[in-house]
Order: structure tokens, then C-alpha cells, then sequence
């Protein structure tokens, strides 16, 4: 986990796209070079039920390819292979994580240089399916709060979370809305209150102005929809794309403060 720490040492870009979906070595590696701190890599599943039609689509494209986990995996090993220092985090859902056994997953992860994971629909109640194989090999944990995690429930979203905390800004599905800033400000400064882990703040998060906004507040942002629909307009060719917006968003960010 010394990646994670060190990339939210000042505030971080977090972004993410799908694996399989497009040239995505070359699509991760442009992440990389145009200042991305920490790369989410999406795992396709045939129901991402917290996602919008950006990235089902883009589900959709790389499962029509026939992208399998072991092919994600491979990715992660040859992404760590090229770039050492910069964390990586695998994004997806319960079924393809645990159907082998949690074991295997969090060996398979260890073993292609997975910093975290952030599995959508295991909740915190739940911990036991994934999380202690995953801290066992030194693998982040990483939960997810929204709006509607309330004090009663928070030291349950806390407890064996690590890496850092992904505050889901709107009760809703990813890319089809931002949450006022005012709401955001709110609740980053009541995670904070609660957590030293670094809180990294998602969901309709498009436009270097509105990720400069959360990294005055936050540890971090996520930015995936907007990066998916340049896969989706350019294909083989996003990696350009993906790089010029990816150096706006972390200007924006990096220079927030």
C-alpha cells in the first residue's frame, strides 16, 4: 500500500477506464503520462449495477471481445512491468472476484502488483467474503461512502477499509450527475472527521473545473465517465484524447491548492 500513501500524499487524480475496452495498455499508459496519480482499472461484468451508460457500454464493448479475468490480469502485470511507482486499483463486482475463491483473487492480485480493490456490492456487513484474503497479501480494501452513510454506519465503512476512501458524491449511478459543491464540502469534512485514510471523491466528475472545486477539499477525485466516452468516440485511437484531458484534470488538480 506504500503507492496508494505516497500518490495521496498532495491531492490526487484517480482515473479510471475499462479493461479491454479500446488499445487499453496504450489507453492506461496515456493516463499515466498526462499526470494521472492513481489508475482505476474497471473489471467488465455483464451487470455494473452502479454504473451509467458510459461505462455499461463500455462493458459491453470488452465483454464482446471477450476480455476474460485472467486478461485483466495479464494487463495489471504489464502495466506494473512499465510503470512501478504508480498505483493501481481494480474496480468491478462481487461475482468474477469471489467465484474462484477470494484466495485466488487476492493472489492473483499480489502477484500482478494490484494495489486495491473497490468491489461495488460487497457491503461492509460483508467483509468476510473478500476482505481478510486481500489484506492477508497486503492488498487495499477500498469502500465506498455515499450521502446516505450515516454516523450510525460509518465506523462499519471505516473498519478494515484502507488505502484510501471513495466518497460517492450522488446517490445515483456513475456519470449522469454532480452533486452540489456545497454537499460535497459537507460530507469530504465529515469522512475527514472520522478517517485519516485519504478521501478521494467520485461520480459526475467531468471538467477540470469541477475536479480543481473537490481537490481544494478532498484528498483526491475520480474521474471516469468522461475518460470511458473518449474510448468509446475514438477507439484505437483514444489514447491522444485520453492524454490531453488527462493532463487538464491534473493540472486542475494538482495546482488546486
Amino acid at each position: 500500500m506504500t503507492r496508494l500513501s505516497t500518490a495521496f500524499a498532495k491531492p490526487a487524480l484517480v482515473c479510471f477506464v475499462t479493461a479491454g475496452d479500446g488499445d487499453t495498455a496504450a489507453n492506461l499508459d496515456a493516463l499515466v503520462e498526462g499526470g494521472a496519480d492513481v489508475i482505476e482499472l474497471g473489471m467488465p461484468f455483464t451487470d455494473p449495477m452502479a454504473d451509467g451508460p458510459a461505462i455499461q457500454e463500455a462493458n459491453i464493448r470488452s465483454l464482446a471481445k471477450g476480455t476474460t479475468t485472467a486478461d485483466i490480469f495479464a494487463i495489471a502485470a504489464a502495466f506494473r512491468g512499465r510503470h512501478p511507482d504508480t498505483p493501481l486499483v481494480l474496480m468491478g463486482y462481487a461475482n468474477p472476484m469471489i467465484r474462484r475463491g477470494p484466495e485466488w483473487f487476492a493472489d492473483q492480485c499480489e502477484a500482478a502488483g494490484v494495489d486495491g480493490v473497490i468491489c461495488v456490492d460487497i457491503p461492509p456487513e460483508e467483509d468476510a467474503a473478500l476482505g481478510p484474503a486481500l489484506r492477508a497479501k497486503g492488498v487495499a480494501p477500498i469502500r465506498l461512502a455515499t450521502p446516505t452513510t450515516d454516523a450510525a454506519r460509518l465506523p462499519q465503512v471505516l473498519e478494515g477499509s484502507a488505502g484510501f476512501l471513495y466518497y460517492v458524491s450522488v446517490a445515483g449511478i456513475t456519470g449522469k450527475q454532480q452533486a452540489a459543491m456545497a454537499s460535497i464540502e459537507d460530507a469530504v469534512a465529515r469522512l475527514k472527521a472520522a478517517t485519516d485514510i485519504p478521501v478521494a471523491v467520485g461520480f459526475g466528475v467531468r471538467t477540470p473545473q469541477q475536479a480543481a472545486a473537490i481537490a481544494k477539499v478532498a484528498d483526491g477525485v475520480v474521474v471516469g465517465s468522461a475518460l470511458v466516452e473518449l474510448v468509446a468516440e475514438h477507439g484505437e485511437d483514444a489514447p491522444a484524447a485520453l492524454k490531453e484531458l488527462t493532463s487538464a484534470l491534473a493540472h486542475a488538480v494538482h495546482s488546486a491548492r
